[in-house]
């Protein structure tokens, strides 16, 4: 009998981590999932945790409850994000410390609980979210991109730290998928925004589960410290 992975998912109320969740429970994983809303779902083997990814004691919480009642973490899928589309001169100090506590921060808080009881098991996968906007410079959206700028270096760092533990820790960088996080971006500049893709379509969930499914593939044990970027970044 195979013994079904834990899975870790951050932002799991709707959006890609829903699908993700859907996924992998589908699959037969044990999912742990989290949102600042209560659940949007119920599935036997999946749990829910109602919290601020940037509250380090409530992620600190999270993590121990997980380990103590599966015994274990197999992956990690750092999906939780928010982003605010405005110009830098009209950007708050305000706005610029909540997307920075969520996207990086969260990432920073979930990536160095989960790695403590992977390095202890000297196995492990961690999937980080970072975003297209970052190389291809979006105007408008300095502050989300810089925030997953910083996912990008501290995934790379991160994979060199735990490699040695037989922990690899990648990133995906999904073009504009349907969701909420962007629902409020005007049209024309969604459309310029695709059209600098080498493949002018949305993405889908079903692509971004397509790359995290390849990481977290016990045959992907040589894959680390990667950035895969959807719909080909042309600039």
């Amino acid at each position: 009998m195979i013994t079904p992975r834990v899975i870790l998912i951050t932002g799991t109320s709707r959006g890609i981590g829903r699908g993700l969740a859907d996924y992998y429970l589908e699959k037969g994983d044990i999912v742990c999932g989290c949102s600042r809303a209560p659940a949007s779902f119920e599935h036997p083997a999946y749990t829910h945790f109602e919290l601020d990814v940037s509250d380090e004691s409530a992620v600190i919480a999270m993590v121990r409850t997980v380990v103590r009642k599966q015994g274990k973490i197999d992956g990690l899928l750092n999906n939780a994000g928010i982003a605010s589309m405005n110009h830098a001169l009209l950007s708050t100090a305000a706005t610029a410390q909540s997307i920075f506590a969520t996207n990086f921060h969260g990432t920073f808080l979930f990536c160095r609980e989960v790695a403590k009881a992977m390095v202890r098991r000297k196995t492990g996968r961690i999937v980080n979210f970072a975003t297209v906007a970052t190389p291809l410079r979006l105007e408008g959206e300095s502050l989300y991109a810089a925030s997953k700028a910083a996912v990008e270096s501290f995934t790379q760092v991160l994979a060199r730290e735990l490699g040695p533990a037989g922990v690899t820790v990648n990133a995906i960088g999904p073009t504009p998928v349907p969701t909420d996080l962007i629902k409020s971006v005007p049209k024309a500049k969604m459309d310029a925004l695709l059209a600098r893709q080498a493949i002018q379509r949305f993405g889908a969930i079903s692509d971004v589960i397509n790359v995290v499914d390849f990481f977290l593939s016990p045959q992907s044990d040589f894959v680390t410290g990667q950035v895969i970027y959807l719909g080909g970044v042309t600039g």
